[in-house]
């Protein structure tokens, strides 16, 4: 028993010895398979139409206050949601209004973010102008825009992740989406 005691403290230290430089392996995460890029086209009813990925889900918004045509694109697989208001412009002043709520909601991420990039969209033809807010960082919503005829129409989106926002982790996730985000934009139309 004796020498049995000693061989366990001997073979014991002798693990604990060797390799004195370890350092703890990084944090794994999940493989993510992404679907093939097929899209289809969102014409229920409210006055606009656009394509949207198979693998997304369109559905009414049911939180409170809101109105007829504020949808919510779920990307089930990916945990996100494009959340989508609209707004009938009724006056110059809820115009103006409207344009300066988009941009404090946007910069509201500010204390996150990195950075905030702004860019211009804009189709003539299509009567479609807005801007496009990137915001990198560990903000919670990553992209937002708004879409409008400068008349009538209005609409709002923003990218939220149902999740902790940390950049490294979602970013191949959110590169895929805000290409789907970009091809809703670019087939975006007003009905009237």
């Amino acid at each position: 028993m004796k020498w049995f005691s000693l061989l366990i403290v001997v073979l014991f230290f002798t693990a604990c010895g060797g390799n004195a430089d370890y350092s703890p392996k990084p944090r794994g995460y999940f493989r993510i398979v992404f679907p093939k890029k097929e899209y289809q086209p969102y014409t229920e009813g409210c006055p606009f139409t656009f394509e949207y990925p198979k693998y997304a889900t369109i559905e009414q918004d049911k939180s409170p206050g809101a109105k007829p045509c504020w949808q919510n694109v779920q990307f089930p697989q990916f945990n996100a949601t494009l959340h989508l208001s609209y707004e009938n412009i009724k006056s110059k002043k809820e115009f103006d209004q409207l344009i300066e709520d988009a941009h404090k909601l946007s910069f509201k991420h500010t204390v996150k973010a990195t950075s905030i990039d702004e860019g211009v969209i804009a189709y003539p033809r299509r009567h479609i102008y807005g801007i496009y807010y990137t915001i990198d960082g560990n903000a919670a919503s990553s992209a937002q825009f708004f879409l409008t005829d400068s008349t009538r129409h209005y609409l709002r989106g923003a990218l939220y992740f149902n999740t902790e926002p940390r950049l490294d982790s979602i970013q191949p996730v959110l590169t895929f989406i805000k290409k789907d985000v970009d091809v809703m934009i670019k087939t975006f139309k007003w009905k009237d």
